[in-house]
């Protein structure tokens, strides 16, 4: 890590013109990690900018009151991409889920950096800074801004590395959780983070749609396999319903993870053109190896896939039959 760093921060040197983007659907991670090293490098006189593919979830909105991340266009922005210096994506190694900035992403001539701590990234970076032994994103992205220097870390800096952590660890809950993340939290505190606010505004700001759409959820739950795994579904019925859509369905895997006996949990997500998948697991279970089965990757524990112009009802069966080998 520290000879990647280095490399890295190179070429942050010889790099006057930068765009940040992060994947498709962002949550609290990618959203953290590419607001707070962009905040920390336009204190350094570095010209940087920040496109998303997707609009940023309204529960992570209060991070960027100042609308730093700009929702890309490929009409109005592909210039941008194209004359800028260095592209840095962050919390995703696969170019398809940076969706429509994918075009001008490669075809531009900057040099591109992956900041990520995902397994097997592919191959269409000319740096990575990978650490698959993180707890996040966000905790490399704080490992970056130690070694060039902590004089430029303010409040709002701290406030979104700390959000980029505590999302990603489940709030302090995963496996990967150890005492050096929670020294690297109590530093970011310093800085003036209240981790009651942060935790209200990421998770006690529902709407009312996404709450009755939670209550569909649960209702849908089933379970297989002699009880080791519990999945739910969420259809686009559910979502026109409520008024709600598949990026407020974040942290819904945690319910099915909640019942006594469960080692995998999955969430279906209906899309209007396949299904999204997203996997949990205890122990040593490696869902992302489920998930790889179904065009996906991930963590061992923690996975997610696309499966593309195939029938909901038959996904789920699919999925959930061969996920029987794993806990078997």
């Amino acid at each position: 890590m520290k000879s990647s760093i280095a490399i890295f921060l190179t070429m942050l040197e010889n790099a006057a013109n930068l765009v940040l983007t992060t994947h498709v659907n962002p949550d609290g991670d990618g959203l953290g990690s590419e607001l707070a090293l962009g905040r920390y490098l336009k204190k350094t006189g570095k010209h940087v900018t920040i496109f998303n593919h997707s609009e940023t979830p309204e529960n992570y909105r209060w991070m960027d009151p100042d609308g730093e991340v700009v929702r890309y266009s490929a009409e109005r922005h592909a210039g941008i991409i194209m004359e800028a210096d260095l592209i840095v994506i962050l919390d995703t190694n696969q170019p398809e889920r940076l969706r429509s900035l994918r075009p001008a992403v490669e075809e531009s001539h900057a040099k591109k950096v992956i900041i990520d701590h995902h397994l097997e990234p592919h191959p269409f970076g000319d740096h990575y800074v990978i650490d698959d032994e993180a707890t996040s994103t966000g905790e490399i992205v704080y490992r970056i801004l130690m070694h060039l220097g902590a004089q430029h870390i303010d409040a709002p800096i701290a406030q979104a590395l700390y959000t980029a952590i505590m999302t990603d660890t489940g709030s302090f809950r995963y496996p990967r959780t150890d005492p050096e993340i929670h020294r690297i939290a109590a530093h970011l505190l310093e800085f003036g983070v209240v981790p009651i606010e942060v935790f209200a505004n990421v998770y006690e700001g529902w709407s009312q749609g996404r709450m009755r759409l939670l209550g569909e959820v649960l209702d849908s739950m089933k379970t297989a396999h002699n009880g080791k795994i519990a999945y739910v579904v969420c259809t686009q019925l559910m979502f026109r319903q409520t008024g709600t859509s598949e990026v407020e369905t974040d942290s819904f895997t945690s319910y099915p993870m909640s019942i006594r006996g469960v080692v995998v949990g999955i969430l279906f997500n209906e899309l209007n053109d396949g299904v999204k998948i997203s996997f949990r697991s205890k122990g040593s279970i490696p869902v992302n190896e489920l998930a790889k089965e179904f065009g996906g990757n991930g963590h061992l524990n923690a996975a997610g896939a696309r499966v593309d112009g195939r029938n909901l009802d038959d996904v789920v069966a699919d999925v959930v039959a061969k996920a029987a080998v794993y806990v078997a």
